[in-house]
């Protein structure tokens, strides 16, 4: 008769140097303890399904007690009779823990809704899979995300590394509110690179170099970048304007394309609707303004931005021999108008609207109150802003203004 395992009689069992022991539980039928060779034990159960005897695995023991693994094996004796197998169930859900399949299943069911999908993909397209790839999540420490981290930051791409950190917070966060995991390795990990506010905005002379560089630069870029000092509107959504948003003399920024999923009118002045107009079209099923096949809206414009500092440098130095231009970036361009909006008297309100900010004078509790859409103002706002960018670009100045400080 087979005798019940104890803790005792596992203790006192002698491992065979020339072959594998199995010792049956007599309380549980199939469940047995492994002693291999050198001393080393575990647990499994066998169980018959579809005709075939089968093994689940359980694990060592001491990590599993003889308690804990009688009732793993009862469990999966359970799952059995109920007509399923567990060594299969088991390895559906290592498969589904895979690191890989988590952050497939992230990025198709919720950061594929976010503006910023593209830009998440690519970070752990690029930044987390090539040294995560094949691993479970659960094996995922806070040491490796450090680890993740200092390499990107070591590059150096420190801002980088923050992002990457930022995106794989989010991810552990979703996993954690899927039952995934327990617990996040995110936690209490601080990001590597010091980010500081940026106040760059174009000077008037800037202002100037930077329209007699696109008017060189040509379309499309020269375009998209004019209308991105003229409008203030974000660089995705301007690169993506479509003809069907565009009625008379206002572009509508449809919410699905806007940052803060509000539908967004932009009054366009007469100096925009002639950039517009000047831009030669390229027949798009999409209806693309900026577009060179018709079939995506413009990309690539980190090489354009280069192209157009270049340009902006030349103008610059035709006036100058010894000006230079301080680092800028495209973004800097909403900076650009709302500074100027204040400083030609417009509304901070009536500012914040037209750059379609959530923030600021309409956060919280006003932005929910406040319903005025501000239209007239916007848009003799922008009359006034354009208008401004006009005089600046006629202005043939060639004194010796050299730089504009960050």
């Amino acid at each position: 008769m087979t005798k019940v395992l104890t803790e005792k009689a596992i203790l006192s069992v002698k491992p065979n140097p020339d072959k594998r022991l199995e010792i049956p539980d007599g309380m549980l039928p199939g469940f047995y303890l492994v002693v291999q060779p050198k001393g080393a034990k575990s647990w499994a159960v066998r169980y018959r399904y579809a005709g075939r005897t089968k093994k689940f695995t359980i694990g060592g023991y001491p990590a599993f007690s003889l308690k804990d693994a009688r009732a793993k094996a009862r469990k999966a004796l359970q799952i059995v009779a109920e007509g399923n197998d567990p060594a299969q169930g088991k390895r559906d859900k290592q498969q589904r823990d895979l690191i890989d399949d988590v952050i497939a299943d992230f990025l198709k069911r919720h950061a594929s809704k976010n503006r910023s999908a593209k830009e998440t993909n690519r970070i752990f397209t690029v930044e987390v899979l090539p040294k995560w790839r094949g691993r479970k999540i659960h094996d995922i420490s806070r040491r490796d995300v450090i680890e993740l981290l200092d390499g990107i930051a070591d590059r150096p791409a420190p801002i980088m590394a923050n992002r990457t950190l930022a995106a794989v917070r989010k991810m552990f966060n979703w996993a954690l509110s899927r039952d995934i995991i327990e617990s996040t390795p995110t936690q209490g990990v601080k990001p590597p690179g010091k980010e500081q506010s940026r106040d760059r905005y174009l000077s008037d002379d800037e202002i100037r170099w930077f329209w007699k560089a696109t008017e060189r630069q040509g379309s499309p870029f020269g375009s998209l970048f004019r209308l991105l000092l003229l409008t203030g509107q974000r660089l995705d959504e301007v690169a993506a304007m479509a003809e069907s948003e565009i009625h008379d003399d206002l572009w509508t920024i449809p919410a699905r394309r806007a940052k803060n999923d509000r539908r967004h009118p932009v009054p366009l002045s007469r100096v925009a609707l002639d950039t517009l107009d000047a831009i030669p079209r390229v027949e798009s099923g999409a209806g693309f303004i900026f577009t060179t096949n018709g079939t995506t809206h413009v990309s690539g414009y980190s090489v354009a931005k280069k192209r157009l500092d270049k340009l902006m440098l030349d103008a610059a130095q035709n006036e100058s021999p010894i000006a230079t231009i301080p680092h800028w970036t495209l973004h800097d361009l909403r900076r650009t108008v709302s500074s100027n909006m204040a400083r030609l008297g417009v509304n901070l309100q009536v500012a914040e609207k037209a750059l379609n900010h959530v923030s600021g004078s309409f956060g919280g509790i006003v932005g929910v109150y406040n319903q005025h859409t501000y239209s007239s103002e916007i848009s003799e706002a922008f009359d006034l802003w354009n208008q401004f960018i006009v005089e600046q670009a006629s202005n043939n100045k060639t004194e010796n203004n050299v730089e504009h400080a960050q």
